[in-house]
């Protein structure tokens, strides 16, 4: 399968810069593929679309503020080195700009309580550093760090929380599970009062959600392994919405992606806590999740490529090409969508009408 085949045209004016306020108030493509049918809504109506007993499944991940911004100590030049994943107390791996002299042994001092020196290279362009600093590092960190914005965002964020989901509390992440952004605390509380289950799942997003794939065949990229952790509860709470028949909804891919590495077998989910580096594009077998909720993401993303596994292709792309014929607003900040994904007794059921 060919990285253009996930390739589709978007104005940069369909790439939201700001959030929009209240968070619900964006707007909502409903996506039916067995029906190959599409409605326009507003995410306030989501609970529409929701029955007692369906459970909704969120990454409680929090962005760190990961950019830093420090000087060469023997040059004087400005670097920016941005924080992927802690390897332990004083050293992590990241991506340092520009990258060409970012040579092992290079020390950047970033305050006179902060520096780092470079230690090696990573197989993904990065690089390791080791931390030096006085005082508790979370804390100089929350000084000198800026919230990781995408590259896309030009536009200066007011409230650096708008970046951040309303129920985030594993810090980790060095970007925003950003379908949860449409949730306001109110809807949430007002779905579990109608019966719909809440569950967490914590997948901390790293290079392997924002790496672009830079080969032509989709199944020669690798990812980058993440950090995710699923509670014995949210499992058991899973276990049992399929057993009672009911849905289990991923708000976002990163949750998507934590389910389907934590899947023991189909319908079936473990409590437990590591590293994955799934990879999912269209002819993977989902095990757990029955319907997402999303953004609209990056051409030739492994987002996209993930979405198409889902929904299907053609489908999923032509959904996209209407979302920029009726305007909506595109990726991080952007508008969102609800796809459900056949059920096996619908897909034998769209055979037969097929064949009839």
């Amino acid at each position: 399968m060919l990285l253009s085949d996930f390739d589709y045209e978007l104005p940069e004016k369909r790439i939201a810069q700001t959030p929009i306020e209240p968070r619900n108030a964006s707007r909502l493509m409903v996506l039916d593929p067995v029906e190959k049918s599409v409605q326009h809504r507003h995410f306030y109506d989501l609970k529409e679309f929701l029955v007692p007993g369906d459970t909704l499944v969120f990454n409680d991940t929090r962005v760190l503020p990961a950019r830093l911004l420090g000087h060469r100590a023997a040059t004087g030049g400005k670097v920016e080195v941005f924080l992927l994943r802690r390897l332990d107390s004083t050293h992590w791996e990241t991506l340092v700009k520009p990258g060409k002299k970012a040579r092992p042994g290079s020390v950047i001092e970033f305050s006179e309580e902060l520096s780092c020196e470079i230690t090696e290279h990573t197989d993904f362009g990065g690089r390791i550093v080791e931390f030096r600093f006085e005082g508790i590092f979370e804390e100089i960190l929350d000084r000198l760090g800026e919230t990781p914005l995408p590259p896309y965002i030009h536009e200066k964020l007011e409230d650096k929380e708008r970046y951040q989901t309303v129920y985030n509390r594993e810090e980790g992440s060095a970007a925003a599970p950003t379908a949860g952004l449409h949730f306001t605390k109110e809807q949430m509380q007002e779905l579990s009062q109608m019966g719909v289950n809440l569950g967490f799942v914590t997948l901390h997003v790293g290079l392997g959600t924002f790496r672009p794939v830079s080969v032509d065949n989709i199944e020669d990229h690798q990812m980058h392994k993440e950090y995710y952790c699923i509670p014995d509860e949210t499992a058991q709470l899973i276990k049992s919405t399929k057993a009672a028949g009911k849905r289990v909804i991923a708000v976002g891919t990163t949750s998507i992606r934590t389910l389907e590495s934590a899947a023991t077998a189909k319908n079936e989910i473990a409590g437990k806590s590591g590293w994955t580096e799934i990879f999912i594009y269209p002819g993977y077998d989902f095990k757990i999740v029955d319907a997402i909720i999303t953004n609209f993401h990056l051409p030739k993303s492994t987002l996209i490529m993930l979405i198409s596994a889902f929904g299907g292709r053609e489908f999923v792309l032509s959904a996209y090409k209407q979302a920029v014929e009726e305007e909506y607003r595109f990726f991080s900040f952007g508008d969102a969508m609800l796809l459900t994904r056949p059920q096996p007794e619908d897909e034998r059921a769209a055979e037969v009408a097929s064949l009839a």
